[in-house]
C-alpha cells in the first residue's frame, strides 16, 4: 500500500556518506520535530535525475529553507558511496541531505518502488516529492508519466 497524506513515515534506517565515513540515520533523526522536503529519484547520476531533478533543488535550496523547511533530502535506491559521490559532484553537500536506501527497504515500505529490471537497474524508487512535518506526510506528489513536474523544486516551493 502506498503512503498517503496524513500517514506517518515508517520506521527506517538510511545510510549517509560523511567525511568520517558512512553513518546510519533513522527516520527519527531526519523527521522528528522537523519540517522536511524529501524527494526521491530512480538513481543518482541518471540523466533526468542528475540534469533536471536535483539541480532545481540545489538552485532553490535557500528559497525552500526560507519557507521554514529544516532539511531538504534526496533519496535513491543506491549505496551510500554513490550518493556521497553525487553530493560531491554537484557541490550540494551543504544544501541537501543525500540518503541511501541501498536495498530499497524504505522505498518498499512506503509503496513507491518501481521495477526497472528490464533496463538492468533492478528495483528503484518512483520519482516523488513529499513535505513531511514531524514525521507526518503533509503533501505527496508522485510523477506518473516520467519527467519532472509535480516533484520538482518549483512545484514544491509553490506548496510551502
Amino acid at each position: 500500500m502506498t503512503i498517503s497524506v496524513g500517514d506517518r513515515i515508517p520506521a527506517a534506517k538510511f545510510r549517509v556518506s560523511t567525511p568520517d565515513g558512512v553513518v546510519e540515520k533513522t527516520d527519527a533523526d531526519i523527521f522528528a520535530g522537523k519540517k522536511v522536503v524529501l524527494f526521491a529519484v530512480p538513481g543518482a547520476f541518471t540523466p533526468t535525475c542528475h540534469k533536471n531533478h536535483l539541480p532545481g533543488y540545489i538552485d532553490q535550496a535557500a528559497a525552500i529553507k526560507a519557507k521554514g523547511v529544516d532539511t531538504i533530502a534526496v533519496l535513491a535506491v543506491n549505496d551510500p558511496f554513490v550518493m556521497g559521490a553525487w553530493a560531491k559532484a554537484t557541490n550540494a553537500e551543504d544544501k541537501i541531505l543525500f540518503l541511501a536506501d541501498g536495498s530499497g527497504e524504505f522505498t518498499k515500505a512506503i509503496g513507491l518502488e518501481f521495477d526497472l529490471s528490464t533496463n538492468g537497474l533492478g528495483i528503484r524508487s518512483k520519482r516523488f516529492a513529499m513535505i513531511v512535518e514531524d514525521g507526518v506526510v503533509k503533501t505527496l506528489n508522485v510523477e506518473e508519466a516520467g519527467g519532472v513536474s509535480v516533484s520538482g523544486a518549483a512545484a514544491i516551493l509553490e506548496l510551502l
